[in-house]
């Protein structure tokens, strides 16, 4: 087939919907179809473009085999709402522009977030008569109303009726989880019109490094016995605990997008708790960066909280690394109805590494957790049962190899990329033959 897929984020950006595209894409480029991906320039978080690139009109590149065309948009860092409202529109102009210009394809997904690239998917498949699959990892326009960043009620109840309209202009809808498959049904999309392709990990870069062996002292006394790959990772993870002061801590990690759903004003109110109590040998490490990092860190500075460090952006590459220097990560959402539909693709990645996972997510991602054994659920925004969740898992290394090898076996192994592009492609084989119609 020829597959043309509009995303706002690609890579290199790191962030979930670039690495969901990235990944799928170049899989079915293996498989022998052609694919082309209208992006943006690379610039998130911080509205700074990346080296390498400039916000030009067109710039093409070829990605694992990807054609990617890169559009102009008006940059916006990845906060504030009239500029990244701007930067949305500009690439839906833009992507429509180049949409309607590429050679024909089979078949046309468009992606959120954000909202405006699905409507660009729209406008695109409706002038060129083109199957169109509307690909959804967010509810808009709930998701944003629910971490505070739209309040005006015309604004909300306008985006609201473009979201009914986008679901009924699109041929098929996939979705990331059972929980929006079931939220789309109640706002009228068809369960026949619906396909399930969970986020998930690509196993070949996400592998536990001596997952047997937990402690950097105990890794240390191991080395005679490990083999050459061991030992190249061993060192990297010593790299990157000696340049954030973590030699002989219990490291706490959330690796990902500091954004406004995150809650991790959570972390700042639990490492006041511990100083409180002693735990001189317990950190908190914020790997990444986003609309709210920078508020955190003051606010860590300025409360004298020395035992949360913050990396800002690092390079996707290198997330194997941090997460081999972490004894256990770290994922958080708001506590908010919406967010129990979420699977944060931080799960799979933990999972693949071998490491415990510290859930503060309900939901769908609680109920995979669990039943996978895979680490320890807490309550959302309650610092109280954070910190009781860290202690323990401090204080048993049993505990946390079991909690690791779970995840891998029940998680990682069941949610890895090659499987779920396999499954996708079907799905757009069965939409551009017309088998999955309206």
């Amino acid at each position: 087939m020829r597959i043309l897929f509009l995303s706002h984020y690609f890579h290199p950006e790191g962030n979930a919907p670039a690495t969901r595209v990235y990944e799928m894409t170049r899989r079915w480029v293996k498989a022998r179809h052609e694919v082309t991906v209208v992006t943006g320039v690379p610039n998130v978080p911080n509205g700074i473009v990346y080296p390498g690139y400039r916000n030009r009109p067109i710039q093409r590149e070829t990605i694992e085999g990807v054609n990617v065309v890169r559009v102009w948009t008006h940059i916006a860092p990845n906060k504030g709402t009239v500029r990244r409202i701007l930067n949305y529109l500009s690439f839906m102009a833009s992507a429509c522009c180049v949409g309607l210009r590429v050679r024909r394809p089979d078949v046309l997904i468009a992606t959120s977030p954000q909202f405006f690239c699905g409507w660009a998917g729209a406008i695109v498949s409706r002038l060129r008569r083109l199957p169109f699959v509307l690909e959804i990892r967010d509810i808009w326009p709930e998701s944003i109303v629910a971490v505070g960043a739209l309040t005006s009620k015309r604004l909300i109840r306008m985006l609201e009726w473009l979201e009914r309209r986008l679901y009924r202009a699109a041929t098929h809808i996939v979705t990331v989880g059972e929980g929006y498959k079931a939220q789309l049904e109640q706002r009228g999309v068809g369960a026949e019109r619906i396909s399930v392709i969970p986020n998930g990990v690509d196993r070949a870069v996400f592998h536990p490094i001596n997952a047997d062996v937990s402690s950097t002292s105990a890794r240390a006394n191991a080395r005679a016995e490990i083999d050459k790959d061991y030992d190249k990772d061993y060192d990297k993870e010593i790299d990157v605990r000696k340049q954030y002061g973590l030699r002989g801590k219990f490291v706490v990690a959330y690796i990902g997008t500091i954004g406004m759903a995150c809650g991790l004003e959570v972390v700042l109110r639990a490492a006041r708790r511990l100083k409180e109590k002693g735990r001189e040998d317990i950190r908190f490490l914020l790997v990444g960066d986003g609309a709210v990092r920078a508020r955190l860190e003051t606010e860590a500075k300025e409360r004298g909280l020395d035992n949360v460090g913050f990396t800002g952006r690092v390079d996707k590459k290198e997330v194997p690394d941090y997460l081999a220097a972490t004894d256990a990560c770290l994922v958080h959402l708001k506590k908010t109805p919406l967010f129990q539909t979420v699977l944060p693709s931080k799960i799979f990645e933990a999972a693949a590494m071998g490491k415990p996972i510290i859930l503060g997510v309900e939901g769908e991602a609680a109920k995979l957790v669990e039943e996978a054994a895979a680490g320890v659920t807490i309550e959302p925004d309650n610092d109280e049962r954070l910190v009781v969740a860290i202690e323990r898992l401090a204080g048993d290394g049993e505990l946390r190899a079991r909690l690791g090898a779970a995840g891998r076996e029940h998680i990682a192994a069941r949610y890895d990329y090659d499987g779920l592009a396999s499954a996708y492609v079907e799905v757009l084989e069965e939409v551009a033959r017309g088998n999955a119609g309206r």
